[in-house]
């Protein structure tokens, strides 16, 4: 029941409810976060049957062109997904923090305001980053937190709460 989204799409709230894809309404406990790669991971208790997981890709392999799939909930509409390419890699957009400049997966699958903390998702099913943010005024030109930088710290936040800085 490990849910990996957008540390701003949780920061500053007190509750955190899920919506599963049977409609369901489940409440989160936050398990940790990494604010500087605006990463978050949540946990929810339902049955395993109500659960799916998706397997994590390798954001380092990405080529420009490749297919790619973002499902969010752009303006509260649940479970939309959107088709796109891989526009562009290693990109910085607006204000980032240090650690995310020059690192986003660039697309023009459509992700809206809504939708961030959804996966974007390669033609295989694989999560390959965090959708998170969109250019105001700018159509079809999305940003995604690459996967690898979870997998780096996905062990901190559930282990501590927070990734390990030396």
């Amino acid at each position: 029941g490990r849910i990996l989204t957008a540390f701003h799409v949780i920061e500053d709230r007190n509750q955190i409810d899920v919506i599963l894809g049977s409609g369901r309404r489940l409440s989160a406990r936050l398990v940790g976060t990494a604010p500087h790669l605006d990463l978050a991971l949540l946990q929810i208790d339902a049955p395993k049957e109500e659960l799916f997981s998706l397997p994590l890709g390798d954001s380092r392999a990405l080529e420009v062109g490749q297919k790619v799939i973002a499902i969010g909930n752009p303006i509260g509409l649940h479970n939309t997904l959107t088709l796109g390419v891989i526009s562009a890699l290693n990109r910085t957009a607006g204000d980032m923090p240090v650690e995310l400049q020059d690192a986003m997966i660039q697309t023009d699958a459509a992700i809206n305001p809504g939708s961030s903390g959804g996966p974007l998702l390669n033609s295989a099913g694989e999560v390959i980053g965090i959708n998170r943010a969109v250019i105001e005024n700018a159509q079809n030109l999305g940003f995604a937190v690459p996967i690898h930088f979870a997998r780096r710290v996905i062990s901190d936040l559930i282990e501590m709460g927070h990734p390990y800085r030396p």
